[in-house]
C-alpha cells in the first residue's frame, strides 16, 4: 500500500506534495527482483533461494533477467512500479544507472535493496546492500593462490599471474586488487600480473586470454584469478587449450559453480580451489530485508554481507556447492 501526504508550507500558502511512503503492509505483497546477467548460474540460484524466502514467508516475487542491458532496467524498474510493487531488490547491469534507479523508487516510496553490486544516488550516499565484501572476497583469493604457489615451488622469474575481470565494474575491481596485495603479502614474491579486460562471461575472458597467451612464450607457469568464477574458468581453458599442463597452473575460483565442474568430472584440472560464494543465500537474505521492511517496518540495514569459504576437490559436496 502507498499513501500520499499533502503537507502546507508555512511560508507560501501553497501545499506541497511529499514523496509518497510505502506503509506497512497486511495484505498481499509483491515484490520484485531484477537482476542482471538472469542467466548466468550464480543469479540463477540467487533466483531460486529468493524465491524459496518468499514462498516461505507468503509472498509474491517476481523475478526478472535484465542481461546486460541498463536501459531494459529502467524499464523493468518502471513496470515494477507500475504494477504495486511493495519492495524491490536490484541487481543493476551497470552501476553508473544507480542515481536514476534510486531517485524512481524513492519517488514512488519503494523499498530498494541492491544486490551484489554497490549503488550510490546523486549525492554519493549507497543504497542498502545484500551481497559480499569485495576486497575480503579478494583477500581470501589471493591468499588461498599465495599458499598453493608456495606449495609448488614456484618462482617469480617463470610465472605469470591472469587477473581477468570487467574494469570498469567497482566490485571487480575491489575483488582482484585485493587479491593481488594478499598475494604479494603471502607469497613473498613479485609476480608479474597481467590484466586481462572481460565482460565477465567465460567465453570472452577465454578468448582474451588466448591472445595473451600468445605474447608470453617465456612463462612455465601461470596463476589465475579473477572477478568470478566465468573469468577465472575461462583462462584456464585457454591456457589448457594452448597446451599448459594442468601441474602448471594454479586457478582459485570465485563462485565455485563453475571451477566444480571439472573436479565433478574427476578432470585433471588447474582449477585448483575456489571461493564458495552462495547467490541462494543472497537472494533469501534479499527477500527476508525486504519483508522485514514492508511487514514490520524494520529499516533496511546499510550493508548486509554474506559468508564466503574456500572449496577444492576434496570438500566442495559438503560445502553445499551446487555443481550441476
Amino acid at each position: 500500500m502507498i499513501a500520499g501526504i499533502a503537507l502546507a508550507g508555512c511560508s507560501s500558502g501553497k501545499e506541497t506534495a511529499a514523496p509518497q511512503q510505502q506503509a506497512p503492509a497486511s495484505g498481499k505483497v509483491t515484490l520484485f527482483y531484477l537482476q542482471k546477467q538472469g542467466d548466468q548460474q550464480y543469479f540463477v540460484e540467487q533466483a531460486q533461494g529468493a524465491q524459496e524466502k518468499a514462498k516461505e514467508l507468503g509472498v509474491e516475487l517476481k523475478v526478472v533477467n535484465l542481461g546486460q542491458d541498463a536501459n531494459k532496467a529502467i524499464t523493468e524498474l518502471d513496470a515494477a512500479v507500475a504494477q504495486g510493487a511493495n519492495g524491490i531488490a536490484i541487481v543493476v547491469p551497470d552501476q553508473a544507472i544507480g542515481p536514476q534507479v534510486l531517485d524512481k523508487a524513492k519517488s514512488a516510496g519503494i523499498p530498494i535493496i541492491a544486490s551484489d553490486d554497490v549503488i550510490k544516488d546523486g549525492a554519493g550516499t549507497k543504497s542498502p546492500f545484500v551481497g559480499f565484501n569485495g576486497s575480503q572476497m579478494g583477500d581470501s583469493v589471493g591468499k588461498e593462490a599465495a599458499k598453493l604457489f608456495k606449495a609448488a615451488g614456484w618462482t617469480a622469474a617463470d610465472t605469470k599471474i591472469i587477473s581477468a575481470y570487467k574494469q570498469d565494474l567497482t566490485v571487480c575491481s575491489d575483488r582482484v586488487t585485493a587479491a593481488k596485495a594478499a598475494f604479494d603479502k603471502e607469497a613473498g614474491a613479485q609476480v608479474p600480473v597481467i590484466e586481462v579486460g572481460t565482460d565477465n562471461t567465460p567465453v570472452d575472458a577465454q578468448n582474451r586470454t588466448g591472445a595473451v597467451i600468445g605474447s608470453n612464450p617465456g612463462v612455465k607457469h601461470w596463476v589465475v584469478w579473477g572477478c568470478n568464477d566465468e573469468n577465472e574458468t575461462g583462462a584456464v581453458t585457454a591456457l589448457a587449450n594452448s597446451g599448459v599442463p594442468a601441474a602448471d597452473i594454479i586457478g582459485v575460483g570465485l563462485g565455485a559453480y563453475l571451477t566444480c565442474k571439472d573436479w565433478a568430472a574427476g578432470k585433471d584440472t588447474g582449477n585448483r580451489s575456489a571461493l564458495f560464494i552462495s547467490g541462494a543465500e543472497v537472494g533469501r537474505t534479499a527477500i527476508q530485508l525486504l519483508v522485514d521492511k514492508v511487514k514490520n517496518s524494520k529499516e533496511l540495514p546499510p550493508e548486509t554481507i554474506a559468508k564466503t569459504q574456500i572449496v577444492t576437490k576434496d570438500n566442495y559436496k559438503q560445502a553445499g556447492v551446487n555443481c550441476i
